[in-house]
Parts: structure tokens; sequence; C-alpha cells
């Protein structure tokens, strides 16, 4: 495989961000339910991040995987609760979530490496 999240999160990012000068009146209402969904309430929002990455891999959304994924690591997912989000994602959706999920782990992988200075093999 030869995708690079951290690429297509910038690219998911900027696409957002064209589509908000687009229409800005919608996005601006979808901007105040991300801040209002995805703040520490009953639930922590890491918590709140591994769920929306579980359901991106079950829409098999792979901009909102990245999205997610990289929020989750800055909230501070770790690696195992992220690998076990991707585990539940699979346990409800199916054959189509282990390759989204396995997606999911080599985006983990990527991010990490980048934190950390790394680099990774690509396969």
């Amino acid at each position: 495989m030869t995708k690079n999240y951290s690429d297509i999160y910038e690219q998911t990012r900027n696409m957002i961000g064209n589509l908000a000068k687009e229409n800005p009146e919608m996005m601006t209402a979808f901007s105040k339910v991300h801040q209002v969904g995805s703040k520490d309430g009953a639930l922590k929002s890491k918590f709140k991040e591994l769920i929306a990455l579980g359901i991106s891999i079950n829409a098999k959304c792979e901009g909102c995987i990245t999205i997610h994924i990289h929020d989750a690591i800055e909230k501070g997912a770790t690696h195992d609760e992220i690998v076990e989000t991707i585990g539940t994602a699979i346990y409800m959706g199916g054959g189509p979530s282990v390759v989204h999920g396995a997606k999911t782990l080599f985006a983990l992988l990527e991010f990490e490496a980048i934190k950390t200075n790394q680099l990774i093999e690509r396969n």
C-alpha cells in the first residue's frame, strides 16, 4: 500500500476549508455541531474520537478515518486503544471493516512514526 495518510489528512482538511469558503453557512453550522459533539462531557473527548473512528471505518470514509485517528492521538488515545477500536469496528462491520481497519492501523503507524520522527516501511 503506497498511501500517505498524513497527506490524506492535509488534503481532507484543505478540501473542507474550500467547502467552508463556498458554503460558509452550512460549514459554520457543522463546525458548531463538531465542537459540541467532541467536547468533554460524560465521555471524554478522546473516547468520542475513538467512537467517531470506529464509525468512520464502518462508513468506509478514508478522509474521516485520517481526521479522527489524528485527533484521537492528539487527545491522548494510545496505540492499544486505537487497535481495539479497529477490532470493535470489525466486530460490528464484518469484512469491509477488516479492509478499512487494516488501513486505519497503517495510518496509526504512520502518525506515530511522524510524531517520533521515524520512517515506516510501506507495503
